[in-house]
């Protein structure tokens, strides 16, 4: 008897496990693709060029299943659910991320569109959430290996990093989803915009961590993933950055209900 109840448990949570689709989109046309939980190392080795002394290496374990954004969240979308849009580089289109919002107004972006669909919570990504997905299952400085691939990303390859070749100085944001998506599915996770996360900065643990969300409080929400005004050394995976102006855009994950 108790064999045949462990395993219609176990039928049970096999069956929601892969009720779950790779990805999902809402109304708004955002795109999530399923993050599958896992454990990788957070951080940087000593070693890396660019790196600095806030990215101590520690093993995070991400325990539950989430679906995170493909892209970052479009100046359309934004307006779709607020109206007035703050980004600069008008020409640049409605498909582009929107940007230079605060913390505050993410968090009414967000209200408002949980009101809006009876499927999904939504949510910023805490900051181990958001490094597990950049580095799609690698542990070089970038998902593209010791070099940023240019055909993956929106950065300024004008700046040196390490033996890296070098490039063109990108001139303002692109439209998402112009370039190539990581081995995981998600575009722009190097460049183009910075994206807030909803941890507080603060320093990293030594230990061993399962599904951190940073300091309790703090001044300012950490940024991540660099801009394309920026070089290699910033986009790296590990970098991170605690802003005193906040020119960011964000990217949500999305929690069934």
């Amino acid at each position: 008897m108790l064999k045949m109840i462990v395993l219609g448990l176990l039928w049970v949570v096999s069956t929601h496990a892969f009720s779950q689709e790779p990805k999902v989109s809402n109304s708004l046309g955002m795109e999530f693709v399923l993050i599958k939980a896992g454990s990788f190392v957070m951080g940087s080795p000593e070693t890396e060029q660019g790196r600095r002394e806030d990215e101590t290496q520690h093993e995070v374990v991400i325990s539950k299943d989430y679906y995170l954004q493909t892209t970052e969240v479009t100046r359309k979308q934004w307006v779709d659910v607020l109206g007035a849009d703050p980004s600069p580089f008008r020409n640049c289109g409605e498909q582009c991320p929107v940007s230079r919002v605060e913390y505050e107004w993410v968090q009414l972006f967000i209200e408002k569109l949980n009101k809006q669909d009876s499927k999904f919570n939504y949510r910023l990504p805490t900051e181990a959430e958001w490094e597990y997905a950049a580095r799609a299952g690698t542990k070089t400085p970038f998902h593209t290996g010791k070099c940023l691939d240019p055909s993956y990303s929106n950065f300024n390859q004008v700046h040196e990093y390490s033996d890296c070749p070098k490039g063109e100085r990108a001139t303002q944001p692109l439209p998402v989803a112009s370039f190539k998506p990581n081995q995981w599915g998600l575009y722009d996770m190097h460049g183009n915009v910075w994206e807030m996360v909803n941890d507080f900065y603060g320093p990293y643990p030594k230990e061993k961590v399962i599904d951190p969300t940073g300091p309790e409080t703090g001044k300012r929400h950490v940024v991540r993933g660099s801009s394309w005004f920026a070089g290699q050394s910033l986009a790296r995976s590990a970098s991170r950055l605690n802003p005193k102006r906040n020119n960011a855009g964000f990217r949500l994950v999305a929690m069934l209900k």
